[in-house]
């Protein structure tokens, strides 16, 4: 059996503030969050293993991508490196995987108590929907996952963050970590606890697998994006196939929910450059 891990750090355990996931400005606090990072994902590794599963692909998902501490993990797990990732955070998730975990994922733009709450890019990105429901980055996400047939079996994070992905997909087995109080501060669990929880979500995630379901948007998929600026609105729509609607709003309409993501990664890329 064959798992994909897709991991980001706003939802791990004790982290509450933005300088505890910046690997550009190396702050001390960094290297201690990048740590709990990694052995969340490792527990979430060794979880799934116990439970059967014998092949895995970890995508190290935030900020520049490269965060893990790669020597923590068994040599047999495959890692995926990097950003400017065509499928960013579900890059390479194809139907070759039985399942999929989200791990340390946070809230949406504008949740209102949801640690380091944003989606994708929070100088860019004020609002998507995709049919008219409000996405987050676990709802994109797992929208491609259930367009490649890959069924999303777990997220690890704060309450928000889990609950509206349950709210969604009913199927998925939630780890929370942590209670947040508005988007700045948290009642946490610690890192050992929070491993030992993720642990036993991961294994019986995986021994119910049969009871997963997937995750579509019927086309045709109607992308909205609402962007922070209206300058970068006037740019993104200079993209194909791009209308503007309203001053920071743009629209994108296709049948094929892989050039959906597409686009969507292009107004994020697209719009920072405003």
């Amino acid at each position: 059996m064959k798992l994909y891990i897709s991991c980001d750090m706003e939802g791990v355990a004790g982290v509450c503030a933005w300088q505890q996931v910046d690997a550009r400005n190396s702050h001390p606090e960094y290297e201690i969050y990048r740590r709990y990072y990694t052995q969340e994902v490792k527990a979430a590794v060794a979880g799934a293993r116990a439970a059967g599963v014998t092949e895995f692909l970890v995508n190290d998902s935030h900020g520049p991508m490269r965060n893990l501490d790669l020597e923590a993990f068994d040599s047999d797990v495959r890692v995926i490196f990097g950003n400017r990732k065509t499928f960013s955070m579900v890059q390479d998730a194809d139907a070759g995987f039985a399942g999929a975990f989200f791990v340390g994922y946070h809230g949406g733009a504008g949740d209102a108590d949801a640690v380091l709450c944003h989606t994708y890019t929070p100088s860019v990105i004020y609002e998507v929907r995709l049919n008219g429901m409000r996405c987050s980055e676990a709802t994109l996400n797992a929208a491609l996952l259930g367009y490649y047939g890959v069924p999303l079996l777990m997220i690890t994070g704060d309450r928000t963050t889990v609950e509206d992905v349950r709210s969604q997909m009913p199927w998925v087995h939630g780890a929370i970590v942590k209670e947040s109080i508005g988007n700045f501060a948290a009642n946490t669990m610690l890192p050992g606890s929070a491993c030992e929880l993720i642990r036993a979500a991961a294994a019986e995630a995986v021994q119910n697998v049969s009871r997963a379901q997937l995750f579509r948007v019927e086309p045709p998929v109607t992308l909205d994006v609402d962007l922070v600026s209206a300058a970068q609105a006037h740019l993104v729509a200079t993209i194909p196939g791009f209308e503007r609607v309203g001053s920071r709003g743009v629209r994108f309409v296709h049948d094929d929910y892989a050039v959906v993501f597409k686009s969507f990664v292009a107004t994020w890329r697209l719009g920072g450059q405003a």
